[in-house]
């Protein structure tokens, strides 16, 4: 008997399709009739009560409106039974139902983002598909505040697509502006809810920078990316070096290690892409690193100390450490520079002692003395010539 009882409505007939487009559906409906009824009492009104067309229309939309100012009134049977018929039995029940058709669909649409099941109409925006196992929620918020500090990106939106939030954002990274839609990266009709095609960067971050295997997952997914011509857009974490070649050739733009602690390195390497691989050699001493030199500066300036490190092959100057022990980075290039030491980027398999260093600075200081010299007397005999 229940078996074949009949709907109360015909959505719930109809669970195979999404519930927002139900309810948007039904309301156009609605306004259809609305409209249909309003148009036969505008016209009833203008023949029957004859009113002039606009008068029928006021009083139609102030009887529809409940407002009732009582200017005009309808004064012949056939016009209030007309009104009692179709305005307040058929017009103003449609718009009670369609006031609440709206709040409905007010309630459903946020209960949609809230959940990461919206599809919002996304263009050149970030998308960053995953989440770090540990710590995802401060990655994200200094990944947002660091990438919305750099020119031209303070606005630009930032979608996370990812299983982790089913209940919601935090409320840190929604004050952030951040979105999230409830999915995976290997799925396509995700990569399709969040507009990959017209994200402006894509991201993909290893699931977990510890386990190996994680890389099986970044593959799938950047497989999926290359298949769509994303591969370019793409910016990806890989666990195992030895599987960047594997990433490589599929076209991806940049890979690059795990850096939970440092989100910089993700946005430096989104925005510039090429800056990671300086950065990444910071963090080990495979190849360069930066060293600290303990040593008294106290007359040349930065270009003279930059070009003295070049030219003995030492490395490249990226701070000095002032007479107060703070780090100065990017001081001015012709000022002289007063400190107890420098920071170098040097090679890891052969890094000069500071020995090495204090002789290459006094060697370009006998060679900036022995120039102005030869100058000097050079402008003597120029001035001395009649």
């Amino acid at each position: 008997m229940l078996r074949n009882r009949r709907a109360l409505s015909p959505e719930h007939e109809q669970t195979h399709l999404p519930m927002g487009g139900l309810i948007r559906k039904r309301v156009k409906r609605l306004f259809l009739i609305l409209g249909g009824l309003l148009t036969t009492q505008v016209l009833v009104m203008w023949n029957v009560e004859g009113l002039s067309l606009f008068e029928s229309i006021w009083i139609t939309m102030t009887t529809v409106s409940t407002v009732g100012y009582g200017d005009f009134a309808p004064k012949t049977t056939f016009g209030r039974l007309s009104t009692i018929l179709i305005m307040f039995v058929g017009a103003i029940t449609l718009l009670t139902l369609i006031v609440s058709d709206f709040i409905e669909y007010r309630f459903y649409r946020r209960e949609r983002i809230l959940t990461g099941r919206w599809i919002y109409k996304m263009k050149d925006h970030i998308i960053i598909i995953n989440t770090p196992r540990h710590g995802g929620e401060q990655y994200f918020m200094r990944f947002a505040s660091q990438i919305r500090s750099i020119p031209e990106y303070e606005t630009i939106p930032i979608m996370l697509l990812t299983r982790q939030f089913p209940k919601g954002l935090p409320p840190e990274l929604a004050d952030m502006g951040l979105i999230h839609y409830h999915g995976s990266g290997f799925e396509p009709e995700a990569l399709k809810a969040v507009h990959a095609g017209s994200a402006r960067h894509i991201v993909v971050l290893a699931s977990d920078e510890t386990d190996l295997q994680s890389d099986s997952l970044t593959f799938d997914i950047a497989h999926r990316l290359s298949e769509q011509n994303l591969a370019c857009n793409t910016t990806l974490e890989c666990v195992e070096d030895g599987n960047r070649g594997r990433f490589k050739a599929l076209g991806i733009r940049t890979i690059i290690r795990p850096v939970r602690t440092y989100p910089e390195i993700m946005v430096r390497s989104v925005v510039a892409p090429g800056s990671e691989k300086v950065l990444e050699d910071m963090f080990n001493y495979e190849h360069d690193h930066p060293h600290r030199y303990d040593l008294k500066l106290d007359d040349l300036n930065w270009a003279d100390i930059v070009s003295a490190l070049i030219r003995h092959g030492i490395g490249t100057a990226l701070a000095y450490i002032d007479n107060d022990n703070e780090i100065i980075c990017h001081p001015p290039t012709h000022e002289a520079i007063e400190g107890s030491g420098l920071i170098v980027l040097v090679k890891s398999t052969d890094t000069p002692s500071v020995e090495v260093v204090q002789e290459a600075l006094d060697r370009y200081r006998d060679f900036l003395a022995r120039w102005h010299e030869s100058n000097g007397k050079g402008d003597d005999r120029k001035a001395n010539m009649p």
